[in-house]
């Protein structure tokens, strides 16, 4: 496993990059990055403050006071020359989601399903069908961008984003797929809702989902959205 590049982000950050940072989407030179992440959690140096896996790279955050960056640049280095040579588990999880998909809960699932050429039912059932992972974390706190959506099932993103869009909603943009963890802005299609609090800062864990984490899509109707989302 090589870098292809490293960078200084801060007195206190070096970032890994270990692929192209454009489009397409590569989900091999992820999966490379998690099992980096699992390597180096796994190590557990003394020094280590954080680890922040995107799509191809890796920011490591270390302590400043206890070694000097050439020193955490020279360790990073002896992780990349091992590989893939000594199996780390990666500790992914596998969630399910519920989802409300298409009415008042994903407003463009018709549209989108027309776009696409297939009913609405035909759209909900491929987007279900798939087994999710969580590429990274970004845009606001606990969006999961979520690798693995059916090709067929790409779309792209508003010409003219929303300038409010639902807490929870399910949504395509491209081809990912990702669900939005508060009110916020956002230009994806929007196609269903979870009643599930995606982020949270007085739990343990603020975000339910972490990068590596897989994800299943399960279709549930509007009264049991409303159990769910009375007991959340």
């Amino acid at each position: 496993m090589t870098a292809t590049r490293r960078e200084r982000l801060a007195d206190d950050a070096l970032l890994l990059h270990l692929g192209a940072e454009t489009p397409p989407i590569d989900d091999a030179t992820n999966a490379r990055v998690h099992r980096l992440a699992a390597r180096i959690r796994a190590a557990a140096p003394a020094w280590l403050r954080d680890l922040v896996p995107a799509y191809a790279s890796l920011a490591v955050f270390f302590d400043p006071d206890a070694i000097d960056a050439s020193d955490v640049e020279r360790w990073l280095d002896a992780q990349l020359a091992d590989g893939d040579s000594a199996t780390v588990a990666t500790g992914s999880r596998c969630i399910e989601i519920p989802v409300v998909y298409g009415g008042d809960f994903g407003e463009d699932l018709d549209s989108a399903a027309q776009e696409l050429g297939i009913t609405a039912d035909a759209l909900t059932a491929r987007h279900a069908a798939g087994i999710y992972t969580v590429a990274m974390i970004g845009f606001a706190p606990g969006f999961p961008y979520l690798s693995g959506l059916d090709p067929a099932l790409a779309l792209p993103r508003l010409a003219t984003p929303r300038t409010r869009v639902p807490a929870g909603s399910v949504a395509i943009g491209g081809a990912q797929t990702g669900l939005y963890p508060r009110e916020s802005p956002g230009g994806w299609r929007l196609i269903g809702r979870t009643p599930l609090r995606l982020f949270d800062p007085t739990r343990a864990s603020p975000s339910l989902l972490a990068p590596g984490d897989r994800v299943r899509f399960v279709s549930i109707d509007a009264d049991a959205f409303a159990r769910m989302d009375a007991e959340t």
